[in-house]
């Protein structure tokens, strides 16, 4: 994701000083030393000098907000301490550089760049497992054996994907990607050379058949095992696979994989028109990606309104509108009855034409593995506050993760890449013993043209909406509420009340009635 270009007069030089009045408290300035574009930040009494730029997708740190000492950024609510520049929160995991400043009377100074923290030393503990063994190539687990490494932890680390790809970003392949306006290499989370620099011994094209928690140790279809000290299932979810009579396979595409991305952006290549069938997060971001590539596209889903069950009839129908302005042409209340050659024929009787036809009808959480080794299951594997299985030393993370959230007081699972990075992380340090319970309050986002929702809470289900703003507009915040208590929060537009609220969630430990 590009940056916006931004006019206005340009960023002053902070070696040449700033009056210490004119950052208050709470306050970012943004700056420049040199070639760098530098925040200049103030939590209570101090100053900090950071890189301006997210190391995620490069947001705009100084348009953030400053919370206890870290500074949160507007785009996808990664999280830096001020002091070390460390990533503390997903999903950026690598840290900001930092200057130091001089304060001379009431003029602030920024001088010399920090040199960054070294990771801690080997930890060596009773605690810390013999060796960890990863069970997944997604966000969660990456951001897990991250973690590990920068906490220090010297065992052996191994990660089975059953993916060709190493760990991908996979939000943008729906995204940027597939629109065509992310390169190939923007896409790996990490250079591959990565891997070997951290010792995490990345095996790609495996599936782990089975788990025995009883001798730890996990089986590959290869007919190998690996004994682990600690194990973090990360599996993720399978797109839902739908059969549709006369069909081809070589016509009808999943998005799940960068494979699976590559495959639609080839085949979107030459095609002149496209079906997706299911109005959901996926399907309609990749409607607007195929409309980026000018192919004109048809929606197909059983709903009335898009989004609905998700986000409510307010966001859908704004959402609804936002792609028939692009030439996105719906059918709802309708499922594809049948396919033949490039014919398809609805439920409701008509006919489209497809070139190319793209399913994003849902996901499962892929928990086979966990079931067969005797785990708790609970519409997902059940894990506790620590992400702990019911076998001890076995942890899960992401999509297939039921967990107690303190924030709506129920067991959630959610389906969001930020939440699954940010529990690989937490993983992590529970592995080694820390016992810190996962609080974060989950957020995701969607992109649809030029308009970006974020999300912040977990609403299932809702009593009431509130709009504050204008869908028209597009600047507005809906608020979903049950029983008098606001569970999530969804804006458009306004990126510093999203972080606001997120961190008064956190601090408030439940959503606030």
């Amino acid at each position: 994701m590009a940056e916006k270009e931004t006019t206005g007069p340009p960023p002053p030089d902070l070696t040449k000083g700033v009056a210490a009045r004119e950052i208050p408290e709470g306050g970012l300035l943004l700056g420049r030393i040199g070639k760098d574009d530098v925040v200049l930040a103030r939590s209570g009494d101090r100053f900090y000098a950071v890189g301006a730029h997210c190391t995620h997708y490069r947001g705009p740190l100084a348009d953030g907000i400053i919370v206890d000492g870290t500074v949160r950024c507007p785009l996808h609510h990664a999280c830096f301490s001020l002091q070390t520049g460390e990533a503390l929160h997903a999903p950026a995991l690598d840290p900001v550089s930092c200057w130091r400043v001089a304060r001379e009377n009431d003029m602030l100074f920024v001088r010399e760049k920090i040199e960054a923290p070294r990771p801690p030393a080997a930890a060596r503990s009773s605690n810390n497992p013999s060796s960890v063994v990863i069970v997944g190539g997604g966000a969660a687990g990456l951001a897990a054996a991250d973690m590990l490494r920068r906490e220090g932890y010297a065992g052996a680390i191994t990660m089975i994907s059953a993916d060709g790809d190493a760990p991908v970003d996979r939000p943008n392949l729906s995204k940027d990607y597939l629109a065509g306006e992310a390169q190939d290499d923007w896409i790996p989370m990490w250079p591959p050379e990565t891997y070997a620099d951290r010792r995490i011994d990345l095996i790609l094209e495996r599936r782990v058949t089975a788990i025995d928690p009883r001798s730890r140790h996990v089986l590959l279809d290869d007919g190998s095992r690996r004994e682990f000290g600690a194990l973090l299932i990360a599996t993720g979810a399978d797109p839902v696979h739908l059969p549709i009579p006369g069909a081809n396979p070589s016509q009808v595409f999943y998005l799940r994989s960068f494979a699976d991305s590559r495959a639609i952006v080839e085949q979107a290549k030459t095609a002149k028109r496209a079906v997706v069938v299911g109005a959901s997060f996926i399907g309609l971001e990749v409607a607007a990606s195929l409309r980026t590539r000018n192919v004109a596209v048809d929606v197909v889903g059983p709903e009335s309104v898009p989004l609905e069950r998700v986000m409510g009839v307010e966001v859908g129908r704004f959402v609804k509108s936002l792609h028939e302005s692009h030439g996105v042409v719906f059918h709802l209340g309708q499922t594809v009855a049948s396919v033949a050659g490039k014919s398809v024929k609805l439920s409701g009787g008509g006919t489209l034409d497809a070139d190319l036809i793209v399913l994003g009808v849902g996901v499962r959480p892929a928990i086979a593995l966990a079931e067969q080794a005797g785990l708790t299951i609970d519409r997902g594997i059940a894990v506790n506050e620590y992400l702990e299985t019911s076998a001890p030393g076995i942890f899960a993370a992401g999509d297939i993760a039921r967990w107690p959230d303190p924030h709506t007081g129920s067991k959630i699972r959610v389906e969001h890449w930020v939440v699954a990075e940010r529990q690989g992380q937490i993983a992590a340090r529970n592995m080694l013993g820390r016992r810190e319970r996962f609080e974060a309050v989950p957020f995701f986002w969607s992109q649809h043209y030029d308009v970006t929702i974020k999300y912040i809470g977990h609403a299932e289900r809702w009593d009431s909406i509130q709009v504050d703003g204008s869908f028209e507009a597009r600047d507005c915040a809906v608020s979903y509420i049950l029983g008098g208590r606001k569970l999530a929060l969804a804006t458009i537009s306004r990126d510093r009340e999203s972080l606001s609220v997120e961190a008064e969630w956190e601090h408030a430990g439940v959503a606030p009635r």
